[in-house]
């Protein structure tokens, strides 16, 4: 009898409470269960199991046996703290070390930290193309405009008279390097081939006795030449690698200035169409905003334009001086070494190239020496 009461009640439904503590047992067919030590020790042990066992957020209880209905099931809940695992008795939870509840929230931190560099850099970049694309478009609809003649453009006459006059002028001034680059060139052969001829005439006055005179002061007179001619043309190097600097160096820096006040002042007037445009539209709130955005670039653009100006200005007047003191000069040196030269006047030829501090060159001083070649 005691038996099947037992095997009936290890079937029957155990209602837990939200605590997870046994609650009251129902009566089933008018069995007296408390009654029965044996129904007792089993619910003791019950109650036992239920508290120190596994936690019920980790695990769920069917009640009922293994056959009972859903009814019975408690759903696992979030886990809170640090896992652990149970050992074999259910006694003690081991925690387990590297898990926890705050582990991939960390990694998803640190990989957005480590994103937002990059993710900064590219926006910089693409607004960065943004900008330069719109003040392209709009450069670019005002040449455009200004070439068909349908936009106005900003114009400083008398500045614009005198970057004429300096492009005209480095026009005419690389016509005179070019030639005097040329002369240099073939003045060069003559005194090498006067130096040739020299050598010639030396070797035939040794070898001829019936005209060693002859040949002699033919020698004498070609080596001479060659000498001047040699004084004459470091004077003429001197003078195109004067100009050569003046052209391209001084002049050209200029240039590389004006061209960049010339850009300015398509950005300025492109601006300033574009804010022209909007302040004839309507007057609505955006496009009030948009006006003071376009005032805030026009005033932008002024600023950097007439910097350049003065900027122009101020060169051209620099330069302007200092073309007259080079020039001057050179002038003066290729005048004076001309006529020494052609005069047979060796004297006046070597003072002036005293005069104007030109060192000649020894002969071979361009050659390496054996040590260098080694």
């Amino acid at each position: 009898m005691a038996d099947g009461i037992m095997s009936k009640a290890a079937t029957m439904e155990i209602p837990i409470n939200s605590n997870g503590d046994t609650g009251a047992l129902a009566e089933d067919d008018g069995l007296e269960q408390a009654a029965n030590p044996r129904w007792r020790l089993a619910e003791k042990d019950l109650q036992q199991v239920m508290v120190s066992g596994p936690n019920l957020n980790e695990t769920n209880i069917v009640s009922g046996g293994y056959g009972g209905t859903a009814e019975g099931i408690i759903p696992t809940g979030s886990i809170k703290g640090p896992a652990v695992r149970y050992n074999a008795d259910f006694n003690k939870r081991i925690p387990v070390p590297g898990l926890g509840p705050g582990m991939h929230h960390s990694s998803s931190s640190s990989s957005v930290a480590a994103e937002e560099p990059t993710r900064g850099v590219a926006v910089e970049k693409l607004e960065t193309v943004k900008k330069w694309g719109l003040n392209t478009y709009k450069c670019t609809k005002q040449m455009l405009s200004e070439r068909f003649g349908r936009g106005s453009r900003t114009v400083d006459l008398e500045l614009e008279a005198q970057i004429e006059l300096l492009r005209d002028t480095k026009r005419k001034y690389e016509s005179v390097l070019r030639l005097a680059r040329a002369l240099t060139n073939h003045f060069y052969n003559m005194v090498q081939t006067q130096h040739a001829l020299g050598d010639t005439f030396a070797d035939l006055s040794q070898k001829s006795p019936e005209l060693r005179e002859e040949f002699g002061y033919n020698a004498e007179t070609q080596k001479l030449l060659c000498k001047n001619g040699e004084t004459l043309l470091g004077a003429i190097n001197f003078f195109v690698s004067s100009i050569n600097t003046l052209v391209n160096k001084t002049m050209e820096d200029t240039l590389m200035t004006i061209k960049m006040y010339e850009n300015a002042r398509l950005e300025f007037d492109a601006y300033r169409s574009d804010l022209e445009e909007l302040s004839l539209g309507p007057r609505d709130a955006a496009a009030v905003a948009r006006i003071d955005a376009a005032q805030q670039q026009y005033q932008v653009q002024k600023d950097k334009y007439e910097r350049l100006r003065s900027d122009v200005t101020v060169k051209l007047k620099f330069l302007e001086e200092n073309k007259v003191k080079v020039m001057h000069k050179q002038l003066l040196l290729f005048h004076n070494a001309i006529s020494a030269y052609f005069a047979g006047n060796q004297q006046q030829l070597e003072q002036t190239l005293t005069q104007f501090n030109i060192k000649l060159k020894p002969p071979g001083a361009d050659k390496p020496s054996w040590l260098e070649e080694q």
